[in-house]
């Protein structure tokens, strides 16, 4: 995607506000760290709420999985390898999510929102799967309002240099992805240990 188109997006949505920015979630033509490093350039200038940035981020975010996780439910995964290059999810991005899903159970839904490719598709298996709703909701939240508040803050020291979010981003996404994977550890093998200590 060129800077100048980039551009263009971000200043029609930057023109809707705060719903700019839950639109641009919704939709994640661009990247959510942009958009919301975007948003806390916005910020800095007085033209939109800390708050109201962080409310529209966090339901911005959990439509767009939610939108996932119904096709999960009713398309299931056919409908993905058919249509899912319309919504940037190709086949590595459901294996991967796939094999997380598997091997780490729902609490994946919070972990892997912070790691790189599985996080973009991880609502699939879950809907595939037919996770229970309310459980699903509730993970996408409480791993969204974290991610939200981690890039406006970053957008806001940015200032007008936000568009170096990728180069400046990657320095707090991968100490997460390696946090968020170690957490998911732990809780598989607190569950394996206690699983183990029932049979015995």
């Amino acid at each position: 995607m060129s800077h100048d188109f980039l551009l263009e997006i971000l200043q029609a949505l930057s023109d809707l506000g705060i719903f700019g920015i839950a639109i641009g979630l919704m939709i994640e033509i661009i990247p959510s760290e942009i958009v919301l490093a975007y948003g806390g350039f916005l910020i800095s200038t007085k033209k939109i709420g800390f708050v109201s940035a962080l409310i529209a981020g966090v339901l911005g975010g959990t439509l767009a999985q939610l939108f996932l996780y119904w096709l999960g439910i009713y398309g299931g995964r056919p409908f993905f390898e058919k249509w899912g290059k319309y919504f940037f999810i190709h086949e590595k991005h459901l294996q991967s999510s796939e094999k997380w899903f598997e091997k780490y159970g729902n609490v994946v839904i919070f972990t892997a929102r912070f790691i790189p490719i599985v996080r973009h598709a991880i609502s699939i298996p879950a809907g595939v799967c037919k996770m229970k709703f309310s459980l699903f909701l509730i993970y996408s939240i409480a791993a969204m309002i974290p991610w939200t508040i981690l890039f406006l803050l970053v957008g806001m020291e940015l200032g007008t240099h936000w568009n170096q979010i990728e180069s400046v981003g990657i320095k707090y996404i991968k100490p997460i992805a390696l946090m968020a994977s170690g957490v998911t550890l732990t809780y598989l093998l607190y569950h394996l240990f206690k699983n183990r200590t029932k049979s015995q």
